[in-house]
């Protein structure tokens, strides 16, 4: 890619056309727990370059408003989250969760302007864990698609949050790229005689050694679905170990279950050089609890992650912590926590990746997909189109599943764990 092609991919901030499709779809501010309780403290969010505060009221609604003060300019997030409203600390105005100011007290009764002043307010919706707000045009909101864990109960979705110190789309080809996962977590992913990916309370047994997989990608309305394709270690000959993948544009990856849970990640950018990265492990009846899966990935509030920030306490400035004593021992990185893994090598990228340095190989085959879509996709709203994933034929994010499992040679990929939707496309076209 030529720079200012990596340009119209990576950045989202301000007109970029990338941020600006980003704007036609709904974003994750921050997980429910971060403004679970009522006068909860009031929460900074940045989300594509933008200031925000997010906060619960009195009454138990979440709002999200401009972090700065319409007055002067003050930040709301040291405001006081009381009696149904957030209240500047410069000089008192007070703005509900809709923007409206139901208090002025520096100004007199009679004010004109306490008629018309409002703080920006963005929409909001809660759902699968998360406050979602839309930060397009207030006039063009579109209805919440909720994802595919939405459906579980709230006791069976468990959250990984963590910052990346670099922009959002190396993140999310660290998401779509199955190969790497052979070398970088194979201590964390090591190969076994099992009937398919089993997770233990340390490792995920694999039922493949092959390190090498054939890609196959198949792009459809909300994005690609691709398949990693690997030799299995019992009988070979008759059948394929096969892991889907599937990216649901603009920043989401459901990458292939364990036999206790399914995986979903969402890749936000934050600004140019910053990315939010949540994990998300779910099941309608299984799953894992969500203190033991911020433990397993090495992603404890207060001892992996700073509380508020989620910035890694491993990171480039300590070399993540990388032990090359347990790497001479067996480990293979010598890094603790697959999300950690993935970091080192992503933020050693750079802030912005030079794509233009880079020599693809057949394993990059969905990076390159994503390259081409997402770049076109951009191009397409500079030019006044909708956002890739907004028009029909439209496929609703709650039937979308990934799949992991042993597939009989010769049997098309293409037709496992197909929504109505999907088929209904599929036999249309």
């Amino acid at each position: 890619m030529m720079p200012e092609q990596n340009d119209l991919l990576c950045r989202v901030e301000g007109a970029a056309p990338m941020g600006r499709l980003m704007r036609q779809h709904w974003l994750p501010a921050c997980m429910i727990e971060e403004v679970a309780a009522p006068d909860c403290t009031p929460l900074r969010v940045r989300l594509l370059g933008e200031n925000i505060v997010v906060f619960r009221d009195s009454d138990g609604r979440v709002g999200a408003l401009d972090e700065q003060c319409p007055h002067r300019r003050a930040s709301l997030a040291f405001g006081r989250n009381e009696e149904c409203g957030l209240r500047c600390l410069y000089h008192g105005w007070k703005f509900d969760v809709e923007g409206n100011a139901v208090d002025m007290s520096s100004e007199p009764i009679d004010a004109a302007l306490r008629q018309t002043m409002k703080a920006r307010a963005y929409p909001v919706h809660e759902a699968g864990g998360f406050v979602w707000v839309w930060l397009g045009d207030a006039a063009a909101v579109t209805p919440f698609d909720p994802p595919n864990w939405a459906k579980a109960p709230a006791d069976k979705i468990s959250i990984v949050k963590m910052h990346a110190a670099c922009n959002w789309a190396q993140v999310l080809e660290g998401s779509i790229d199955s190969a790497h996962s052979s070398s970088l977590h194979s201590t964390n992913m090591p190969s076994a005689s099992v009937a398919g990916s089993t997770a233990t309370d340390s490792a995920w047994l694999r039922p493949s050694a092959d390190k090498a997989p054939r890609l196959e990608v198949q792009k459809t309305p909300f994005g690609f679905r691709y398949v990693a394709i690997r030799t299995p270690i019992v009988d070979a000959d008759r059948q394929d170990y096969v892991r889907m993948t599937l990216f649901v544009a603009p920043f989401t990856v459901h990458i292939p279950s364990t036999d206790q849970y399914h995986l979903s990640q969402m890749l936000v950018p934050i600004d140019d050089v910053n990315t939010m990265f949540y994990w998300i492990a779910w099941h309608p009846e299984k799953g894992i609890a969500q203190d033991a899966w911020r433990r397993f990935c090495g992603a404890e509030i207060g001892k992996d992650v700073e509380p508020l920030t989620f910035r890694k306490r491993r990171n480039a400035d300590n070399d993540y912590l990388q032990d090359r004593a347990a790497m001479k021992a067996g480990d293979f990185t010598g890094i603790y926590g697959i999300p950690t893994q993935d970091m080192a090598m992503w933020e050693s990228m750079g802030p912005i990746a030079d794509r233009s340095e880079d020599r693809l190989g057949s394993s990059d085959k969905a990076i390159f997909t994503f390259r081409t879509q997402m770049y076109r996709a951009a191009q397409a709203v500079a030019r006044g189109e909708p956002a890739i994933g907004t028009v029909e034929p439209r496929v609703p994010a709650g039937g979308l599943m990934s799949f992991e499992g042993m597939l009989p040679k010769g049997e098309d990929w293409r037709l496992l764990n197909l929504s109505d939707e999907e088929k209904a496309i599929a036999l249309a076209s």
